[in-house]
């Protein structure tokens, strides 16, 4: 009866101590649970307002806003140069504050594969993949290059004897570009590509026939599209795109096995807290049932798509070798 009353007294002691110490530590605890914005949040963009990324930026303030999922003011803060690099930068020097994120996609990846920044997605906290950009191929109307076949054929023949025009060397129509080649059997090293500072005017020596192709945006194509002036030969998405893409066959469709797009996504400063990541899942996965979100990416030539913190983290992880490879393959990697 003495052991038993001994250790009903030791069990008793132990819990009062362990209360005692939760009693302590509930204030701190429960702050942490309820993370929220203390002040106002700035969504980072790298580059100019009006561009894609902008525009996805915006969109999120406005939608964070008027649905009140966000009670901080929020304000976009545009920090371009360095494709990204000085944005990154900026978001860089608040390590572990929640109110700062930024806009990402495939230039995190490639721009520290090919060694334009010393930057990795490493060093930052992925908080979503909100969506994505497709891809397409284009030539113009009177270009003997009539579908993606034809204009594999060609690159098989001779990578030099079709010069392409990109927005961005290293950057993600570049990829698309070397995917495509090498998932055809061409040297995607030898490929003949004219660089420009943006799709807009890729597009616009596609239409001039200043060159014989130009990969780039669905959202910048479409319209020259519909008018006629250009041809769209294949998208390499996984199934065809809708819209006035509706025709145009996906590049598995022609044999080419190659799946690429531009994603568009969120992440925060390195050391965040599980908190503060649990918030902005929770802001993010209801933002992107809006309706609001859903009519802003259908009426941008976008695809809605949705991966929350850790499914974000892992896609990352997996798209950064799949970028090493092409740029390996496209001679911007060294082996």
């Amino acid at each position: 009866m003495r052991q038993i009353a001994l250790r009903a007294s030791t069990a008793i002691a132990a819990i009062a101590s362990i209360c005692s110490a939760a009693a302590v530590l509930t204030p701190e605890v429960w702050a942490q649970a309820d993370w929220k914005p203390d002040r106002t949040v700035e969504i980072i963009v790298g580059t100019p307002p009006g561009s894609g990324y902008d525009n996805v930026a915006r969109k999120l303030q406005e939608i964070w806003q008027t649905s009140n999922l966000v009670d901080k003011p929020v304000t976009v803060v545009n920090k371009p140069g360095g494709f990204n690099a000085v944005g990154n930068a900026y978001l860089d020097q608040h390590p572990g504050n929640g109110n700062y994120v930024a806009i990402t996609g495939t230039l995190l990846l490639s721009d520290n594969l090919s060694g334009n920044t010393a930057m990795s997605f490493k060093d930052f906290t992925p908080l979503a993949v909100l969506l994505n950009e497709e891809i397409v191929f284009a030539v113009n109307p009177a270009s003997p290059i009539k579908t993606g076949k034809d204009f594999i054929e060609r690159l098989k023949q001779d990578p030099t004897s079709v010069s392409v025009a990109i927005s961005g060397i290293g950057g993600q129509n570049h990829i698309a570009l070397g995917l495509v080649a090498q998932a055809g059997g061409a040297d995607a090293s030898r490929l003949k590509v004219v660089g420009f500072q943006g799709g807009a005017e890729a597009v616009t020596a596609a239409l001039g026939g200043h060159v014989d192709a130009t990969v780039g945006p669905a959202s910048i194509v479409a319209p020259q599209l519909e008018a006629g002036k250009l041809r769209v030969i294949g998208v390499p998405s996984e199934q065809r795109l809708g819209g006035v893409f509706a025709q145009v066959p996906t590049w598995r469709e022609q044999g080419v096995d190659a799946v690429f797009s531009q994603w568009r996504g969120l992440m925060g400063p390195k050391g965040l807290t599980p908190a503060q990541i649990a918030f902005w899942d929770g802001v993010l996965g209801k933002t992107v049932q809006t309706k609001n979100w859903k009519d802003h990416v259908e009426r941008t030539q976008l695809t809605y798509r949705y991966l929350d913190s850790g499914q974000a983290r892992d896609f990352v992880m997996s798209q950064n070798e799949t970028v090493r490879a092409i740029l390996t393959g496209l001679g911007l990697i060294k082996k």
